[in-house]
């Protein structure tokens, strides 16, 4: 059971409803007038659900979102106004767009909004007061509406102003997408149907120390692969060559693998490279010490069949992180063989994280994939059973 109040649980006809979205997606290099377009609607798409139904509420609709980095600053490379643009050619009604999104202007733009209109501020982390979680800029955010939905699952292990600020002076809901994500995900990690198997790769360690120990207690088997194994074998003293290590954190990788004994399991062959490019020479070898010079820079095909058999006929599978390099045709095997058995699993499948996502898409195998997270960090404290300071100052169903 979701425990907080939903946008169902609220009258927002004719009211102003500011709307948390995750529009951080990625865009086209300018062409030559200086226009960028959407490169992935992903993020926009999955927010369609929540606007829609405000829209047929007659609701007068306010969406902030953030988009990249721009530490502070005005950068016009980071506006939102090409995906303003993109809503005006899929959205039924009308979309306005506003410069920033606080201060006079805005509130002008607001107070002229119709029932079922929408319109998009620009990028909240144009202003540092939104990664600060400043309360003053919060409030100014605030003031441009009188109910405020939180539907950006991407953002909701952040404590900024656009989620966790604003729900301190609004009544705060989720949106569906929120909603989804978080009963999908609570209802799996309380009650996986079994077996569960774990599948994590990607570069660290030191970023997913808290999700292997949490994923250890939960899951039946966890799967390693990627650059993160690669500190899993030094701290079990093998040679790793060239290939990418934490030394930091090798201490902890020793007593991971002694307490996960009975559940860890690391590859057993993989491919190596004399140089971190496409183009390199590359071999497979089994898992012994790895010559000066060469890097390990995928999973082997033994290690591919061996996670398979371990994936096929899982009641339940969770998967962050590639197994290699897949972005170099060379050493995309090990991640699309992975992909190919978590679509064909037959059980309960999720996906998480940027890579992972990209990886399947470009395998082809998207749409045989049970869910789809649109949150990487927010996915990953979740599996490590941490709570989302977004969804936390929500309003209690209650």
């Amino acid at each position: 059971m979701f425990a907080k109040q939903t946008v169902r649980g609220v009258d927002v006809a004719g009211k102003r409803v500011l709307i948390r979205v995750d529009f951080n997606v990625p865009l086209t290099e300018a062409d030559p007038d200086g226009e960028s377009k959407i490169a992935d609607d992903t993020r926009i798409r999955a927010a369609l659900p929540t606007i829609n139904y405000l829209i047929e509420q007659q609701a007068r609709i306010i969406l902030c979102s953030h988009l990249g980095r721009p530490k502070g600053e005005r950068r016009p490379e980071f506006s939102l106004r090409p995906v303003a643009d993109y809503l005006t050619e899929i959205m039924p009604v009308s979309v306005r767009f506003a410069e920033d999104c606080i201060g006079s202007e805005v509130e002008e733009i607001v107070n002229q909004l119709t029932p079922g209109e929408v319109l998009v501020l620009e990028n909240t982390r144009f202003h540092p007061g939104e990664k600060e979680n400043d309360p003053v800029f919060a409030r100014a955010l605030a003031s441009l509406a009188e109910i405020f939905v939180n539907d950006a699952f991407g953002t909701a292990h952040r404590a900024h102003a656009s989620n966790a600020g604003v729900a301190e002076f609004l009544p705060a809901v989720a949106g569906f997408l929120l909603e989804n994500e978080i009963r999908y995900l609570g209802e799996m990690l309380v009650d996986p149907k079994r077996p569960f198997v774990s599948i994590l790769g990607g570069k660290k360690i030191s970023d997913k120390i808290g999700v292997i120990r949490s994923l250890l207690t939960k899951s039946d088997i966890v799967l390693i692969g990627g650059g993160m194994a690669n500190t899993f074998f030094k701290a079990q003293g093998y040679p790793i060559g060239d290939s990418l290590v934490e030394d930091d954190v090798l201490d902890i990788a020793r007593d991971i693998v002694v307490d996960g004994s009975d559940r860890l399991r690391l590859p057993v062959d993989v491919v190596i490279a004399d140089r971190f490019d496409e183009a390199a020479a590359h071999r497979v070898m089994e898992m012994s010490p790895i010559p000066d010079g060469w890097q390990i820079l995928d999973i082997g095909p033994q290690t591919v069949l061996n996670f398979t058999k371990s994936i096929d006929g899982a009641g339940t599978v969770v998967w962050n992180g590639p197994m290699g390099v897949f972005e170099f045709p060379p050493f995309a095997s090990g991640t699309f063989g992975v992909a190919k058995a978590v679509a064909e699993c037959g059980g309960t499948t999720i996906i998480g994280g940027g890579d992972s996502i990209a990886a399947v898409r470009q395998a082809g195998l998207i749409e045989k994939i049970g869910h789809i997270s649109t949150g990487g960090g927010a996915f990953m404290q979740m599996l490590e059973g941490k709570e989302l300071p977004g969804v936390a100052t929500l309003m209690d169903r209650n």
